[in-house]
């Protein structure tokens, strides 16, 4: 325990009450993608560093327990720079013709990274594609846009190619049950909103909604049905919104296992119109100079910007899944939460990391939201109950003022036998601080000024 957080100059207790009769969303996970040969930097680590990044992001104990990763379906024909190599090198003479497909068991280092995250207990393994390969498109290359052959209004001299699509998506699920992982969700868009430089495919909802209609009968039909389709990726809220109302329309919403968005071009706006699961799955400060600080200046670096983020994203929108860009990367800007030096191997963690873990570490996949109230101006509270007769009910607490603030929480229908608090701030990160368990079953405890703490009752 750390005794530094027995403050005597606390505020009147604020009481939070929750009430676990009161559900909300099922929660699937928190992640990140090692995409673009990102993965390759934790590959090429020597080995106590490597398995000390690994330990950051997946373990449970120490670490932040991420339990989703996104691996991105290599479009390119080769691994320079850092491309992801194709499945499929060899051009098809036709949509009909036989694929020479070929693994090289690397998947750029994300096969590497997916079975470290088993090894953790890590089940939720998306796989998703930026774009369909060059000569099955409109524009014959994988980047700059571009439309799949054979959508609505995309008609292409070589013919229909959604279903060789289809198939070649197939296959890299059924290269990875080769090696032992099992991918649960499975994405053919990235982006469809945006034409990039890189690999990317344009698509409106009734065009991804046209994929859908090949893609999950196909699934089916090779004893993949356990695979969740996600759409559709777009860069932001706003075009989700949109993205969904044609899906629906289209009548292949059944069809579907999560909607998928990222948010850079438009924020939250409030709960997806759909009854499927929504996950955040792309979203990072691309271009801040590089951080690892908690509470800086509040800026989109800051740990504890991130913290809020998250509150933002599982409370106010219902988001079931979240997950950061990538989790390790070179360079000077916040686009990952660990950075790594190409050259000497140096690893530096952002506090990105702890905002998440405050969440990860405890919330597991399957706790189920329910209601937390009470808090006050400039603090935000949450909380969770894991699965199971012996499921813990977690209760993250974010004080995003300056002054400490001593907090009581009530518990409806559920009865603790043990209580633990973990506290990240600029000088902690997911350390024990104290937390007291009444007969009762209240639970107090001290949340500092800007700072973030999880209380943990077990039964």
């Amino acid at each position: 325990m750390d005794a530094s957080y027995c403050l005597c100059s606390a505020k009147r207790a604020t009481t939070l009450t929750i009430d676990v009769f009161n559900t909300f969303q099922t929660i699937d996970g928190f992640g990140f993608s090692e995409a673009f040969q990102r993965a390759n930097q934790i590959v090429n680590l020597p080995a106590a560093k490597q398995r000390a990044v690994l330990d950051v992001l997946f373990n449970t104990t120490t670490g932040a327990g991420f339990s989703i990763l996104r691996n991105g379906i290599g479009s390119s024909s080769d691994s320079r720079s850092d491309l992801m190599n194709s499945i499929l090198v060899t051009k098809m003479s036709s949509p009909s013709a036989t694929p020479n497909y070929t693994w090289d068991g690397k998947d750029s280092g994300q096969l590497f990274v997916n079975k470290e995250a088993q090894k953790y207990g890590v089940k939720t393994f998306y796989a998703n594609a930026w774009s369909a390969l060059p000569f099955m498109k409109t524009n014959n290359n994988e980047n700059n846009g571009g439309y799949l052959c054979g959508v609505s209004g995309q008609s292409c001299a070589s013919g229909d190619w959604k279903q060789a699509y289809v198939n070649y998506l197939v296959q890299y699920v059924r290269f990875y049950e080769s090696e032992g992982v099992r991918v649960t969700h499975l994405g053919f868009l990235n982006e469809p909103d945006f034409t990039a430089s890189y690999a990317s495919m344009l698509s409106s909802g009734t065009q991804a909604a046209d994929f859908i209609k090949v893609l999950s009968p196909t699934l089916k039909a090779a004893n993949l049905s356990h695979i969740a389709i996600t759409c559709c990726e777009s860069t932001g809220w706003s075009d989700t919104i949109n993205k969904v109302s044609h899906l629906k329309s289209a009548g292949v919403e059944p069809q579907l296992g999560v909607i998928t968005s990222h948010t850079y071009t438009s924020n939250f706006n409030g709960p997806l119109k759909t009854a499927l699961k929504v996950w955040q799955t792309e979203y990072s400060d691309l271009n801040g100079q590089w951080t690892t600080a908690w509470y800086q200046n509040g800026g989109a670096g800051d740990g504890m910007t991130w913290a809020s983020t998250l509150h933002n994203a599982l409370v106010n929108n219902n988001c079931s899944g979240y997950l950061y860009w990538v989790g390790t990367q070179w360079g000077n800007t916040n686009e990952k939460m660990i950075k790594i030096d190409d050259s000497t191997k140096d690893v530096q963690v952002s506090k990105r990391v702890w905002a998440f873990a405050q969440f990860s570490r405890y919330i597991r996949p399957n706790a189920v939201r329910v209601s937390a109230t009470g808090a006050p101006s400039g603090v935000s509270a949450s909380a969770f109950v894991n699965e199971g007769a012996s499921g813990s009910l977690v209760v993250p607490v974010l004080n995003m003022g300056s002054a400490v603030q001593a907090v009581t929480v009530g518990v409806k229908g559920f009865v603790g036998m043990n209580v633990t608090a973990w506290i990240t701030d600029n000088a902690h990160e997911m350390t024990s601080t104290p937390a007291t368990l009444a007969i009762d079953g209240t639970v107090t405890g001290n949340v500092p000024g800007r700072s973030f703490v999880t209380f943990v009752l077990t039964r």
